[in-house]
């Protein structure tokens, strides 16, 4: 069996390639051969695609028929169960934390950042629970989570933001370190002056703390600090921090995922966790899941059979998911 229980609808900044991005989902998730094929390239195949990717932006991500082409493709790719999340960063009613605890001054970075934050924090938390509750009633499949960041001090904070909503799950993720955040393309630099072993020490702290914190069902990319290729020359050197991070995700009751994010859109071109720490996560029984992290609809469960080979080579039997924030096992198959 397959789950996919981390994918977005939408994600900026929105620039000419984001319009590209989508107009490619739309004419891949088509339900006309024709449209996707090209037909031609004609005028009127030109003039259609750009009446469907009119109608996109009008009705925006929270619609029914932007959610449908992720589970329809996702149904015919063998997915049983889609988590649905978006990144807090996106809601206008969660931006003061974001401001709190991001790096938004006046260096290079912190221009940076506020920016990248106004151009994404553009939507509103309560009109996406109440869209996905909605459409929840007549797909069964469908489960309502949200992607939090997770920062060192903000635990209070984050409880509120995400306190009085019905929640399938939540899931905890670590983009910042002391508000950098180190997953944007156009802030890597910083990574030339940072001692690898120092930097993940700090990174899986925080993962630790975000275990602790009881405010998360799963955590998410439990490596993704590698994102552009940044570790130890020998992976072997990050062990104990691996270790210690199994132990953590036993000890508070919280699972991980095998997310394929890093694997087709990033640099580093490995899912998280990678297969070594997939091993150590195994050894534990750590509750594992799987997801995509797809941004777009054509992505929607990429990668995941490889992903649930990994699984089962480490010695997974089954795949957790959650409602009501109750957790429960489903058979890994084949």
């Amino acid at each position: 069996m397959k789950v996919d229980m981390h994918f977005h609808l939408e994600e900026g900044p929105y620039s000419l390639r984001w319009l590209s991005r989508t107009m490619q989902a739309l004419i891949a998730t088509d339900a006309s051969a024709s449209s996707r094929n090209g037909a031609g390239h004609t005028l009127d195949w030109a003039e259609e695609l750009s009446s469907k990717l009119d109608l996109r932006m009008q009705q925006g991500c929270f619609s029914e028929e932007w959610l449908d082409r992720y589970l329809v493709t996702g149904r015919s790719r063998g997915i049983s169960a889609f988590g649905v999340v978006d990144h807090l960063y996106r809601f206008r009613e969660c931006r003061s934390y974001y401001e709190k605890h991001m790096l938004l001054d006046d260096s290079p970075i912190g221009r940076l950042q506020e920016a990248w934050l106004d151009q994404v924090c553009v939507a509103s938390l309560d009109e996406f629970v109440a869209f996905i509750a909605k459409a929840k009633k007549t797909r069964p499949d469908l489960l309502l989570g949200i992607e939090a960041d997770f920062f060192e001090g903000g635990e209070e904070e984050l409880g509120r933001l995400l306190a009085g909503v019905d929640w399938d799950h939540v899931i905890g993720s670590v983009h910042f370190i002391d508000g950098w955040g180190f997953d944007n393309p156009e802030t890597q630099s910083r990574f030339e002056d940072l001692s690898p072993m120092e930097t993940y020490g700090r990174y899986f702290g925080l993962l630790r703390q975000a275990c602790r914190s009881g405010l998360f069902d799963i955590i998410a990319h439990p490596d993704n600090l590698k994102v552009f290729g940044f570790r130890p020359a020998i992976e072997k050197e990050l062990l104990p921090y691996y270790r210690e991070m199994a132990e953590e995700m036993v000890l508070a009751g919280v699972a991980t995922e095998i997310n394929t994010g890093l694997a087709y859109r990033y640099p580093v071109a490995e899912a998280c966790p990678s297969p070594l720490f997939l091993s150590v996560l195994a050894e534990r029984d750590v509750p594992i899941t799987l997801s995509s992290d797809s941004h777009f609809p054509d992505d929607i469960g990429m990668l995941l059979d490889e992903a649930r080979t990994l699984a089962i080579g480490a010695g997974y039997k089954e795949l957790t998911v959650f409602e009501g924030r109750r957790a429960r096992g489903i058979p890994i198959g084949k």
